[in-house]
């Protein structure tokens, strides 16, 4: 069947999570990258860790205490006003250039398209606004209304619930491997978005599609049409 809406993730798929090495190149000189890459494995192993434990924080307060240990690890004097920097880049991280054109040009085909992800409400109506892609999107999805982060079925349960599209029928979008393969475990159609061109994961998983950029997402989905 023809794909009938397109869900995808927001954090480093939609938005560049690593674009926050820059700033904090800045504030850190010389460990820039080491900070956002440590931020983000760290960010990633606490939701899951949570979730297994169901010990819920909202992704904010999770992406926090992140920080907090990456710079400890690292070394690194985290003062109140660098923590303050760089919580609040979350709110404005900056959307892979493709991407905006590709997401009008989707939504014109007549597709549902959303958002699912970890990021709590404020999080992503602020992220979502600053990128200028208001209006866009049929739903704007939050993990923080189940409380369990993907990969938790419960997760990827709202994209159907709120869609009222099969997940059979629904293309999942993501640039995360991990994330593809709960995808796909729970029963949509995957396009894995490699920007990294890094290997499958070793789960049992191949996705629908693969590409490098949301532009090969469209031309996927007008081969499904």
């Amino acid at each position: 069947m023809s794909i009938q809406a397109i869900i995808f993730d927001a954090y480093g798929t939609l938005f560049d999570v690593y674009s926050i090495g820059a700033l904090a190149e800045r504030l850190f000189p010389g460990k820039g990258a080491a900070v956002a890459e440590l931020w983000r494995d760290k960010q990633i192993e606490y939701t899951r860790l949570r979730t297994l434990s169901n010990t819920y924080k909202p992704f904010w307060e999770v992406t926090q205490d992140a920080l907090v240990f990456c710079c400890r690890k690292l070394g690194l004097p985290l003062t109140l006003d660098a923590q303050t920097q760089l919580m609040g880049q979350y709110a404005k991280l900056q959307a892979f250039p493709e991407n905006l054109g590709v997401l009008q040009s989707l939504k014109s085909e007549g597709l549902k398209l959303a958002i699912l992800s970890n990021g709590n409400p404020e999080m992503l109506d602020a992220v979502v606004r600053a990128a200028g892609m208001d209006g866009l999107f049929t739903q704007v999805l939050s993990v923080h209304s189940v409380q369990k982060f993907k990969t938790a079925p419960e997760a990827y349960q709202l994209g159907p619930d709120m869609l009222g599209v099969a997940a059979r029928d629904t293309l999942f979008v993501s640039s995360n491997g991990w994330d593809i393969c709960g995808a796909a475990w729970f029963g949509f159609r995957t396009f894995w978005v490699n920007r990294s061109a890094a290997p499958l994961e070793e789960l049992g998983v191949t996705p629908n599609g693969e590409g490098r950029t949301l532009d090969d997402v469209r031309r996927h989905v007008a081969q499904q049409a």
